[in-house]
């Protein structure tokens, strides 16, 4: 079974509607223009998609630093994954936002995204903390795990977002319902 399917099975899941449904109170409860800022409307695009490339870049950077830099990239790394860290929860809020605005079958995913993603970022402060206390391997060791964790929430994301094929590749944004820019001529461009 491939990782597409396995999401699809994810999706049909119905013992994630429980959890659905509580994940929908949370965000009904949040005042309206909390939602309204956290989902994006003021930057003219959902909010969630430009702030994950923070915790992702961040600990990418650590997990790289830890595997080729050596001793010398030890406060580096830490760094990195604090800052991680401080940009996981804005990241996860503004995804939380968008969750009332999924179908009932990727909102079960997004269950398992949100779960994947919550490890992580536990994961990641246990590294952070050992890290702070001199306990370096400890701490590389729970980043490469959580490395792990992270992957997994984000093929989930991204086929919340894509499904099982880019939107280049479907000829269409399925994101907004738009035309993909490979459908523009260069005289429409023009004019």
């Amino acid at each position: 079974m491939n990782p597409s399917q396995i999401a699809e099975r994810i999706q049909a899941a119905e013992v994630l509607d429980k959890p659905v449904a509580t994940i929908e109170k949370v965000v009904d409860a949040m005042p309206e223009s909390t939602r309204r800022f956290l989902s994006g409307e003021w930057l003219g695009h959902p909010l969630h998609p430009a702030l994950t490339d923070m915790p992702i870049g961040f600990w990418t950077t650590s997990w790289l630093l830890d595997l080729l830099g050596g001793k010398r990239s030890a406060r580096t790394s830490t760094i990195m994954v604090g800052l991680g860290l401080a940009t996981a929860g804005p990241t996860a809020a503004a995804g939380l936002v968008d969750f009332p605005t999924m179908p009932q079958t990727k909102r079960r995913a997004a269950v398992l995204h949100m779960l994947f993603n919550t490890v992580t970022t536990v994961l990641y402060a246990m590294s952070f903390l050992s890290r702070l206390r001199g306990k370096r391997a400890k701490g590389i060791a729970l980043g490469m795990v959580a490395a792990t964790t992270a992957t997994a929430g984000a093929y989930l994301g991204g086929h919340l977002a894509y499904g099982s094929a880019a939107p280049a590749a479907k000829g269409d944004d399925t994101v907004t319902g738009t035309t993909s820019t490979n459908d523009i001529t260069p005289l429409q461009i023009a004019i």
